[in-house]
């Protein structure tokens, strides 16, 4: 049985669920000014990693997110990779979960 990506709303809310092969980025979520952001972005963008760019301070369905995974907080980066949401990850933290979650996402060498 495949896993299902967490924290998609039901179909009742006007989402589906959707299975880790037919995701097609990693979702992070930032906040202009972050220079932990920019930092992770710059390692995971040299290594080719897609990635969808939800910022906290102008997406009220991204703060909500972060909050229920960050005890509370709006802790970014904060990034959701298959069905792991991942709070201020380093690099090697983001890759390992890729390749558990969704290793069709990480490029070819």
């Amino acid at each position: 049985m495949p896993r299902l990506q967490k924290n998609i709303r039901d179909i009742e809310s006007g989402w589906t669920l959707t299975e880790n092969s037919e995701i097609k980025s990693i979702v992070f979520y930032w906040r202009p000014g972050c220079g932990f952001c920019m930092s992770l972005e710059n390692q995971l963008s040299a290594a080719n990693i897609p990635l969808e760019f939800r910022n906290i301070w102008d997406e009220p369905d991204a703060a909500s997110f972060v909050r229920a995974n960050a005890s509370g907080n709006e802790i970014v980066p904060t990034l959701s990779v298959g069905t792991t949401v991942l709070v201020n990850p380093s690099a090697g933290e983001v890759l390992d979960a890729m390749r558990e979650q969704v290793p069709h996402l990480i490029p070819a060498t």
